[in-house]
């Protein structure tokens, strides 16, 4: 009977309503500290499951570091000394280039319509953020066309005598360093200006109004009180796009502009694998470099502003500035969006009357849907363990957990298909070869997509909700199926939407890993461009535009 009653004091003591812990698991959490303020552990398999998820999607990055340090001193000093100079060059300048404009393009518009009088402002809100709807190597096919050797414009300055006697031969290179620094501003802009956009309408105008009573004039308020708000948002898009830079191949490579993924692509095509680790370890390090760049920037960040005195910013007058300021948003939607679109719907129109659209096409639609589909449903059965996990229960191991799973998606498709191809050819052959390689690839690129969908809509739950499911002895894991899942259903399945159609458009991990005769949209979009059969490619890339609005309306919600 004592015995019975110590056991009841400690429970009292110590609750652990629901525990499902197993001793297994309980050997796991020795040495875990999780937060006090939430009154329990999460149970074995909650943790179990969701530390297997991080660990599974950090292990091919992991592993690609492991194989590059087996390389040997003699191919490391001859790639040294040849190679990686000008790739570092190549890579570094354009991503700089890149994010140098994009991000002034994208802020300069998003306080144009957000804080002028622009006629149609409204209107322009979402016209301008469709850009993202058109992956870059799409664009890029559409400028190829128009402005490459033997596109239209280039067959109408031939045609043209007084074009020929005044200027000379085609002064347009679309294969340069210019063609592709276009190319990526105009398709990764409208990550700043979304960003900047929710900035600049939640801005208090009491501070605008402040400036301007000490006479400050409207150009000497944006500059010293509406970016100083803004950087924030301009940090954040800003190293979105640097990421993609330095992720990016499709563009890239059918642009014939050379930097770290289309060589170590080249490198996996030449059967040079061991080359191609050190490429990918020399491009982790420039990713790790910008993140943590970007995250002692982002320290020195502190602009707050309070709610209880807000107002509404000011439309302010454009006047004489009203033409040109029509002119310069309507230039950039022009070359943007409405070129590329023009040339797609021209080239599939040529495409139907030739028979694109027959039964390869169509197979090639399903696979595309049957691996992002497979993707989508995996990345929502994962995502929400480790966000509950890191919600509910914090703590050094579930931050751990949490950024484990994001390491696919700050890298390139290219690097976690190299270290994919490594481990399953090895240890898992038996799934080697088969389409379930590009499955896996794309939950490792896009699981953080349905985990920052997922974890926005957890964050609306109260935690009291989970406590009183758990009084009633649910263990954590039960909780999260039968009462968290039914209440957050819309944000999981608006995260797998977005993994769906960023499946879709991926494309050098697809082309890497890829069975033999298994062809998706995007890949076909790449060997038809590759081949200047541009009727062929283009049904495929009008029809990827057209599935990637499904995502559009989600960040116009969110921003």
């Amino acid at each position: 009977m004592s015995q019975h009653l110590d056991n009841e004091k400690n429970n009292r003591k110590n609750p652990q309503v629901g525990d499902d812990t197993s001793p297994t698991s309980r050997r796991l959490f020795k040495g875990i500290r999780f937060s006090k303020n939430r009154g329990s552990r999460p149970g074995g398999v909650l943790f179990t499951f969701a530390a297997l998820t991080g660990l599974l999607m950090a292990i091919p990055v992991f592993y690609v570091v492991w194989r590059s340090l087996f390389a040997g001193t003699d191919r490391w000093m001859r790639l040294l000394d040849t190679r990686i100079p000008q790739l570092i060059w190549n890579t570094m300048s354009l991503t700089f280039m890149v994010t140098l404009f994009a991000v002034s393009i994208g802020v300069l518009l998003a306080w144009i319509v957000n804080r002028t009088s622009l006629p149609g402002r409204k209107m322009w809100q979402w016209l301008l953020a469709l850009p993202l709807v058109i992956p870059p190597y799409v664009g890029a096919v559409a400028y190829i066309i128009v402005f490459g050797p033997r596109g239209w414009l280039w067959r109408e300055w031939r045609e043209n005598e007084w074009l020929l006697n005044v200027f000379g031969e085609y002064p347009i290179n679309v294969y340069s360093f210019w063609g592709i620094f276009i190319v990526l501003t105009l398709f990764t802009y409208p990550y700043v200006f979304l960003i900047a956009s929710a900035s600049l309408r939640k801005m208090n105008r009491n501070y605008e109004e402040v400036a301007r009573s000490q006479g400050m004039t409207t150009s000497q308020i944006f500059w010293k009180v509406n970016i100083p708000f803004l950087r924030p948002a301009i940090g954040a898009g800003a190293i979105l796009i640097a990421l993609y830079v330095l992720s990016d191949f499709g563009a890239i490579a059918m642009m014939r502009y050379t930097t770290f993924t289309a060589a170590i692509y080249y490198q996996m095509g030449s059967y040079d694998n061991v080359s191609a680790t050190v490429l990918s370890v020399v491009l982790i390090v420039l990713t790790l470099v910008i993140l943590w760049i970007e995250s002692r920037t982002k320290k020195k960040q502190s602009y707050y502003q309070t709610s209880n005195t807000f107002k509404e910013p000011d439309i302010l007058s454009l006047g004489k500035w009203k033409w040109p300021a029509l002119i310069f948003v309507s230039t950039i939607f022009f070359i943007s969006v409405i070129l590329p679109v023009i040339v797609l719907v021209y080239w599939s129109i040529l495409g139907l009357e030739a028979g694109a659209l027959d039964s390869r096409f169509w197979g090639y639609a399903w696979n595309s849907v049957k691996v992002s589909g497979m993707a989508a449903l995996i990345c929502m059965i994962l995502a929400l363990p480790v966000v509950y996990l890191r919600s509910r229960y914090p703590s050094k191991a579930s931050a751990i957990i949490e950024k484990m799973s994001y390491a696919g998606y700050a890298l390139p498709g290219v690097i976690v298909a190299l270290g994919i191809i490594f481990i399953f050819n090895q240890y898992i052959p038996m799934l080697y070869n088969t389409f379930y390689l590009v499955a896996i690839a794309f939950v490792i690129r896009f699981l953080p997509q349905a985990m920052q969908s997922t974890d926005a809509s957890l964050s609306l739950i109260s935690p009291r909700i989970d406590e009183a499911a758990r009084s009633l002895g649910q263990p954590p894991w039960k909780v999260m199926i039968k009462v968290i899942i039914p209440s957050i259903l819309p944000g999981i399945l608006a995260g797998g939407a977005l993994v769906f159609v960023s499946s879709i458009k991926e494309l050098p991990a697809t082309l890497l890993l890829r069975p033999p005769g298994f062809d998706t949209l995007a890949v076909r979009i790449w060997v038809e461009t590759s081949e200047a059969i541009y009727h062929m490619a283009a049904p495929a890339a009008l029809l990827i535009v057209i599935v990637s609005i499904i995502p559009l309306r989600y960040l116009l919600k969110k921003y």
